[in-house]
């Protein structure tokens, strides 16, 4: 067969047992063996691959990150290798007994070890004192699996057990043990038992006894669909396509098969393996599967799935097969996305149609397993926006009269707006610096103070983590949740959380609560637990070094004090209410207005001081481009409010404590950093803080939108106002060989226009940090810092304007309008700036626009405006 004749055999080890993985990024594959070296291969190069020698004898597992590889032996050595030299960078753990498995987390920061000793020890990658032991197993471990999100690692035991792990906390804790899935098995038998994690991270499979693959959901433990392979022996390998869609097993009765995923369908089967089969992996991009065998050989399987099947390895994440998807209940009446949180992606499962009852029959053979046709025609034509396409049907199956119209004609030819359709998209409510749940665990509050995070412990209770930075100050604190806090907010000065009802029904059901748990005090107790009325949820709260701020499903604003006294009550005018942010005495609230253009709500926020029961903006439009959402909103560490949109754009709000004024201005645009202009990375941000006149984030690689565990660490980054395109590569390259030109004029041009755009980025931001510290200054009585700051801007503003003019003057005399523009802009109280101007151009020999600028000096002196005749 032409698909078997591209089949690329190597023999890249002694033979023996080899093993492989790719890098994350596909470009490397990495194999080790029994004998003393690793060797690494480049994807689609058919040069020799590079060896990396003195490593152990007799390796059983190798993992990868994009730089580095790890490998395990039988001498119990776990090694860390870099791929940039070739060399050993660590020995990252010892084990008494040999190595079975390795797994290596998603974001490669932590390594867990399987050996023939009962403890299993998950290493952190670069710090290896930093080591977490799981001790609940009673005999050795065979396999170890992260989940996608590295929160959760299953071990495979070879007494057939499965022990699931939370590693949310500083001490990792069992959730569960799933007996009579796996089979029981020798440490160092050719069958597997690893537990291979869907790509949606709902569900986990794993070969058992009768050599099928079985399928379990993560939420309820429940059996799903499984696999029935019909191997003939053991299966000792099996792996997910990227996206969920494709199943490849292999056994040593030397045949590998592909499946179907949704319909466990087989699509194709290789039955002329020379060897059995011990380790197999997916690419990550493309239609390849490699995998080696017990004889040291490599073959890299292109174009793996037949042409007729490649576009399932085309489709986005597919969801993980299930009988019924946890959550949506039993009945599977309803679609539900397999990820969930705002801006976040939505893969939605179709509406299952139910099976009739009692015995099969033709219906059910035309509609298929999941009650849709095989065919796919059963929703060709869906009335989805009730325009009339697709016939209506009554509760007794007949047709309606739908089809005839309106009897009103013109009524049927209103727009979008005066449809009886049309439902304008609301923003959804969300807590600043939250994250969605991923798995069992999520963050509850992330900013400069610390972070606090929480666990679902099968549903009867949380635990809560709270974490700071500077332990010094503060020391960290844990305690088991039986309310469920789904929001948290922290400062120097305490943590707020709030709960939502709960209940069965609605007699039964307690109310919302907030509860405020101060840092330190000089008295025996001071936190302090309010609830809400009956019927009232909390969309958001936010905490100040003054008050608790909370709104609700009632959209009502409750402010308290820091000792649970209640000190307003306010029905807020925008609604639903979307978020909240306070600072000292001030308190920013955010909720759903008037539609845009785009259908959607525009988002209204109010500003006010409460102590002085004084608003200073009310009900004025937050600044989003059309499609784009809030993703968060804060004070920076001077008092000024923050927003971040889900278009990477960081804005500020000038002038906010005059009525009317307030707009909002872009400070940095994440989009247009220089380190993404190569167009390598895909990266976003997490917002945490601005502080510093600096952004603090979190970076997020490839496709993640939010941080997840472990912890990244924060990065920052300087303001810079849009104000023109980074340059890409090519453009780079331009300039350097411009520079090294000999021609002076193509040198100083391209210099000068690289000084020119930095003085003017310098220029504005200048003036809009001045204009924002001005605005605080003259609401407060200033301290000496601030003072010192605001006099050091404004020699910065002036300092910028000379260096501008000086470009000016440089470029020749026909820049001397644009010149005396700029010295116009100078404060110049005592007129330096003015005599300073007038000698810089004067030494550029630039006469009349020296004489300009004396004219323009004497009439400032004189108190003229210069528009003034």
């Amino acid at each position: 067969m032409a698909l078997q004749q591209r089949i690329r055999g190597r023999q890249a080890h002694t033979p023996g047992a080899t093993f492989l993985t790719y890098t994350p990024n596909g470009k490397k594959l990495v194999t080790v063996g029994v004998d003393n070296f690793c060797r690494i291969f480049t994807t689609g190069s058919d040069d020799e691959p590079v060896t990396v020698d003195d490593c152990q004898e007799n390796n059983t597992a190798i993992v990868a990150g994009n730089g580095f590889f790890i490998a395990g032996s039988e001498d119990g050595t776990v090694c860390k290798y870099s791929m940039e030299d070739n060399k050993l960078l660590d020995i990252l753990v010892r084990t008494s007994l040999p190595v079975r498995d390795i797994a290596l987390s998603p974001d490669g920061n932590w390594v867990a070890v399987a050996s023939d000793e009962l403890v299993v020890k998950v290493v952190n990658t670069k710090d290896t004192s930093q080591v977490q032991y799981l001790r609940d197993q009673n005999r050795s471990v065979k396999h170890v699996a992260f989940d996608n999100s590295g929160s959760h690692l299953a071990v495979s035991c070879t007494d057939g057990s499965i022990y699931m792990y939370s590693l949310s906390s500083e001490e990792p804790n069992m959730i569960k043990k799933v007996d009579g899935m796996i089979k029981s098995l020798d440490a160092d038998a050719e069958a597997s038992s690893k537990v291979l994690w869907h790509p949606d991270g709902r569900a986990f499979a794993a070969p058992t006894s009768t050599r099928e693959i079985q399928i379990m959901s993560f939420s309820d433990w429940e059996y799903q669909r499984t696999f029935r392979t019909a191997h003939t022996a053991d299966i000792t390998a099996a792996a997910w396509s990227p996206n969920g869609a494709l199943l490849a097993t292999t056994s040593s009765d030397l045949t590998l098969c592909l499946w179907d995923a949704k319909t466990q369908k087989l699509l194709h089967k290789y039955d002329d393996m020379k060897a059995t089969v011990l380790a197999m992996v997916w690419h990550p991009t493309e239609n390849i599967l490699s995998y080696t065998n017990n004889d040291g050989e490599l073959f890299i399987h292109t174009d793996i799935v037949p042409t007729e099947h490649a576009p399932l390895l085309e489709k986005p994440l597919q969801p993980a097969p299930f009988f019924h998807d946890p959550s949506e209940g039993r009945n599977g009446v309803s679609a539900k996305p397999l990820t969930n949180g705002t801006n976040g992606t939505k893969h939605v499962l179709p509406e299952r149609r139910p099976r009739r009852d009692g015995t099969p029959d033709s219906l059910d053979d035309i509609l298929g397993p999941d009650g849709l046709s095989d065919d796919g025609m059963d929703d060709f034509v869906v009335d989805d926006d009730g325009a009339g396409y697709a016939p209506a049907i009554n509760g007794h199956g007949k047709r309606t009269n739908g089809h005839l119209g309106a009897l009103q004609g013109p009524a049927a030819k209103r727009g979008a707006y005066g449809s009886s359709s049309f439902r304008p998209q609301t923003h959804e409510a969300f807590q600043p610096g939250s994250t969605p749940w991923r798995g069992n665990r999520r963050y509850l509050c992330l900013n400069l103070v610390g972070f606090v995070w929480t666990v679902s412990q099968e549903q009867s209770h949380h635990t809560v983590t709270v974490e700071f930075y500077d332990r010094e100050f503060h020391r960290d604190f844990h305690f088991t949740d039986p309310w469920k806090y789904d929001k948290a907010c922290l400062n120097e000065n305490g943590t707020l959380f709030s709960c939502q009802p709960q209940g069965e029904t609605e007699s039964t059901k307690s109310p919302a609560m907030i509860y405020y748990r101060p840092h330190e005090t000089w008295t025996t107790r001071t936190d302090w637990r309010t609830e809400l009325p009956k019927g009232e949820s909390v969309t958001a709260i936010a905490l100040s070094d003054s008050y608790v701020v909370v709104t609700t499903s009632a959209n009502y604003v409750r402010v308290y004090t820091l000792f649970g006294i209640p000190y307003r009550v306010y029905r807020q005018k925008a609604s639903p209410a979307v978020t909240c942010a306070a600072w000292r005495d001030y308190v920013l609230t955010i909720g759903n207005g008037p539609v845009g253009g785009d259908g959607m709500c525009q988002l209204l926020y109010t500003i006010e001081n409460v102590k002085r029961d004084e608003v200073f903006q009310s009900e004025d439009i937050v600044a989003l481009t059309p499609n784009s959402t809030l993703s968060s909103v804060f004070f920076s560490d001077e008092g000024d409010p923050y927003i971040y949109d889900s278009t990477g754009v960081l804005l500020t709000l000038l002038h906010w404590r005059e009525k009317g004024q307030a707009r909002w201005v872009p400070m940095l645009d994440t989009t247009l950093l220089s380190r993404l202009s190569s167009g390598n990375k895909e990266e976003s941000y997490w917002p945490v803080a601005v502080a510093s006149q600096k952004f603090h984030c979190i970076i997020l690689k490839g496709q993640d939108k939010y941080p997840y565990f472990p912890r990244s660490i924060l990065s920052e980054f300087d303001f810079h106002i849009p104000l023109s395109a980074p340059k890409d590569r090519k453009e780079k390259e331009k300039e350097a060989e411009a520079e090294a030109m000999d021609e002076d004029d193509a040198d100083a041009e391209v210099k000068g226009e690289t000084e020119q755009q930095r003085l003017e980025h310098a220029l504005l931001l200048t003036s809009t940090l001045l204009s924002q510290l001005t605005s605080t200054l003259s609401a407060t009585r200033p301290s000496a810092s601030q003072s010192q700051s605001l006099r050091d801007l404004e020699a910065s503003l002036d300092r910028t304007l000379l260096q501008l003019l000086q470009q000016e003057c440089i470029a020749g005399e026909d820049r001397g309008m644009k010149a005396l523009e700029i010295v116009s802009l100078m404060r110049d109280g005592n007129g330096k700036m003015m005599e300073l101007a007038r000698k810089v151009a004067q030494r550029y020999g630039r006469d009349v626009l020296s004489e300009k600028i004396n004219e323009l000096a004497e009439r400032r002196a004189g108190g003229f405006d210069e528009d003034e005749d």
